[in-house]
């Protein structure tokens, strides 16, 4: 048997404790001007103090106790928040590069693994990016052409509505669609039926993992994966619904490479392919299936999300504010009458166009923004925030920023007008976030978001199931959607 004497263990244990010692000081060292916060408990950290409703208003209420840069712990991992527009602006606009990461959490690397746009860092993320604002516009976005096909899906969606005869209805599995088959026709030339089962089930499970991602078990799984990962919960269903969507997208390329032709591409999924055949270095390091498949889920689920559930908030808020929608369709026919509304329409109408800016400040789709991480250590506004570091530049913070917005709780469309009715632009409203991690599709969305609008409105008014209560507090999710309710679209014509 093995012993030692008590010199050896002396020794030992003086070394021992020496490598402690270090340890501990570089750690400290690294966080040695980390931004202040409040005091974690062991294990959790500051869990306990975060809504698990509505995350984003209790950790912005922490920002009038530590300031506008402060940190937070979420189990082991040490988050920065950063709260109201001139902090969230100069770090995005002068600290873009620094802060241009992604956090790399368990659950996104059972998911989409750091591959495609949304959740990628570094050399893969710029050159998907690059390759996705190229192709977009070449495929449409901000141009004529994807104007005639939002239009088209306007058509489709006022028979839809107009099928209801004024009787109430669930609108959003039909926006999902409609919204849904904007991006679907630059990236597979397509378009789906609004009853298609094949949408329908992509779009429950991408609005699934939406309501999932801000879960308990989720939050718990990203700081505690090895325990985590074990047991059953909403973490694993996460995972799986994000599996059966890589699975849908790879046939789909399947069928595109059987006619595919490099001289002929038809659609966003045809000019990757010709990519990945150049060839050259970058070819083969970046444009292959788990690249392409993340990528088409990405802008399926960011092109369809964020601009729908915008349109539900504003069809809502026509409901509860009848004074505010009866001026909006008033504009429309002074400026429109009864053609179809164009995008160049848009600068000729300042009330409608400032009700739409409202309804995105108002909505505040996505309060905490997509996490950004620091690619190497940085100093911010005299703090140190080590590399690595998750950073969220809270959104909810800017939209509702009092020093910028006089009425920052209330649906108030004057937030974007002059005291002459003129369209006023505000440098606060930034609902696509700023920089270099900026939203690809903020083009696409903005004509979107019009051309849907004024063309609903001017074919229908929105009331409420008689008797029922329009509740304006969101549902629980990644992002705020409002809560399940009914429309009853009237036709007006």
């Amino acid at each position: 048997m093995f012993t030692m004497d008590p010199v050896s263990i002396l020794l030992f244990a003086t070394v021992f404790l020496i490598l402690i010692y270090v340890f501990n000081n570089k750690r400290k060292d690294k966080y040695w001007n980390f931004p202040p916060g409040p005091k974690p408990l062991p294990i959790i950290g500051n869990m306990h103090m975060v809504n698990t409703q509505k995350p984003h208003k209790s950790i912005y209420e922490m920002s009038k106790e530590y300031g506008n840069v402060f940190s937070i712990r979420i189990g082991q991992e040490k988050l920065v928040i950063l709260c109201g527009y001139e902090t969230v602006k100069d770090a995005l606009m002068n600290h873009g590069e620094e802060l241009s990461g992604r956090p790399t959490t368990p659950i996104i690397a059972t998911t989409s693994a750091g591959y495609g746009v949304l959740f990628s860092h570094g050399d893969n993320w710029k050159v998907m990016r690059k390759f996705t604002l190229s192709t977009l516009r070449d495929f449409g976005m901000g141009k004529k052409s994807i104007e005639n096909k939002i239009s088209e899906e306007c058509e489709n969606l006022m028979q839809t509505f107009r099928s209801y005869g004024g009787k109430p209805f669930d609108n959003q599995m039909i926006i999902n669609t409609a919204v849904a088959n904007i991006i679907v026709s630059i990236i597979l030339d397509h378009r789906f039926e609004y009853d298609d089962p094949i949408v329908l089930k992509l779009l429950n499970l991408i609005n699934e993992n939406i309501r999932i991602m801000e879960s308990l078990m989720v939050k718990l799984y990203n700081s505690y994966p090895t325990l985590i990962g074990w047991l059953p919960g909403s973490h694993r269903k996460l995972a799986e619904n994000f599996k059966e969507m890589q699975e849908f997208v790879m046939a789909t390329f399947t069928e595109q490479k059987k006619e595919f032709d490099v001289n002929n591409q038809r659609n966003f999924i045809d000019a990757f392919l010709a990519k990945e055949q150049e060839g050259k270095t970058e070819s083969k390091a970046y444009y292959h299936n788990k690249n392409l498949s993340i990528l088409v889920i990405d802008l399926f689920s960011a092109g369809m999300e964020t601009t729908s559930t915008t349109l539900r908030w504003g069809l809502l808020l026509m409901m509860k504010y009848p004074e505010i929608q009866k001026k909006v369709q008033n504009e429309i026919e002074s400026v429109i009458g009864s053609s179809q509304p164009q995008a160049e329409h848009r600068k000729q109408m300042p009330y409608t166009d400032a009700v739409i800016h409202e309804i995105q400040r108002f909505g505040d789709i996505v309060p905490a923004n997509l996490p950004h991480a620091a690619i190497r250590d940085m100093t911010f506004r005299g703090y140190v925030i080590p590399k690595g570091t998750v950073v969220i530049p809270l959104l909810h913070s800017v939209l509702r920023d009092g020093t910028c917005f006089e009425k920052p709780d209330k649906f108030y469309p004057e937030h974007f007008l002059d005291s002459k009715g003129n369209f006023k632009k505000n440098e606060a409203f930034i609902p696509f976030s700023l920089g270099k991690r900026s939203c690809a599709g903020e083009n696409l969305a903005k004509m979107e978001l019009f051309l849907f609008f004024t063309t609903l409105l001017q074919n229908f008014t929105f009331q409420a199931t008689p008797g029922a209560e329009l509740d304006l507090n969101p549902a629980v999710g990644f992002t705020n959607a409002p809560l399940p309710h009914e429309i009853c679209a009237i036709p007006r014509r």
